[in-house]
């Protein structure tokens, strides 16, 4: 894809929208939507990189009560013949038809390369990647099984499943922990690690994802970058690709 002269591509990641309660996620939401209204001017695309609701599960004529801002603006800015692009992350991996269906947004499971101005990009999450994060992705396996997916959404009431996920997803330190959230350095951050590992059989120009909630810009080699999106929960950063350079930015 060749970006149009003056047009711009954005990245974001890690909203966690509903966390801690409905009543302190919603500045936050409101923040985001501001965004969204300031990128839509000069955007040739948009990519969500998951976690943008820090719990969310799909039934078949069901979904989780709340966000209309957002879920209103991207239907705006998708009608409006936008892309924007979205990768599940680890509190969102139950979606399930949804965005593609009401919002015209293609919805990721797993990293996927694109091609911007003949550099190349891999994106994804970030979660279950590289030679750590050994406990999450056992519990991801049971998470993403079918049958441990059915016996979920058919066992328990709506009300109750959505509000004993969201319970479960405040608890979890991955929404911001400050133990998961410290920068362990280059040899150590799994995800440096697997970009490295993948630069082995092919050259990409940019690695980009979430999860770890630290904005961070990192050298690897031959010319390529692993850049991790921060959050919008205490760093609101994201990124930007003005078809020659790729930088991070915060929204204030």
């Amino acid at each position: 894809m060749q970006i149009p002269k003056g047009k711009k591509i954005y990245f974001a990641s890690d909203n966690h929208l509903g966390a801690p309660t409905k009543a302190l996620s919603l500045p936050r939401e409101k923040k985001f939507v501001a965004w969204l209204d300031m990128v839509k001017e000069d955007a040739a695309a948009i990519f969500l990189l998951g976690d943008m609701f820090d719990f969310w599960m799909e039934y078949k004529r069901v979904i989780p009560k709340g966000f209309t801002r957002t879920l209103g603006k991207l239907a705006e800015i998708s009608d409006s013949g936008i892309p924007i692009y979205y990768f599940v992350g680890n509190h969102d991996l139950w979606m399930d038809g949804y965005f593609e269906e009401e919002l015209n947004i293609p919805v990721y499971h797993k990293p996927k390369e694109f091609t911007f101005n003949n550099k190349t990009f891999f994106i994804g999450h970030g979660d279950g990647l590289g030679p750590e994060d050994k406990g999450y992705k056992r519990m991801k396996k049971v998470f993403t099984n079918p049958v441990a997916k059915w016996l979920f959404q058919r066992l328990l009431h709506p009300d109750f499943a959505l509000r004993l996920g969201q319970y479960m997803s405040v608890k979890n330190k991955m929404i911001s922990g400050d133990d998961d959230a410290k920068f362990l350095g280059n040899d150590k951050e799994w995800l440096v690690q697997y970009c490295k590992r993948k630069l082995e059989t092919k050259h990409r120009d940019y690695f980009v994802f979430g999860h770890r909630h630290l904005p961070l810009n990192i050298d690897l080699s031959n010319n390529s970058k692993y850049v991790n999106l921060g959050d919008w929960i205490h760093y609101f950063t994201y990124s930007v690709f003005d078809g020659e350079n790729m930088e991070l930015k915060e929204y204030n």
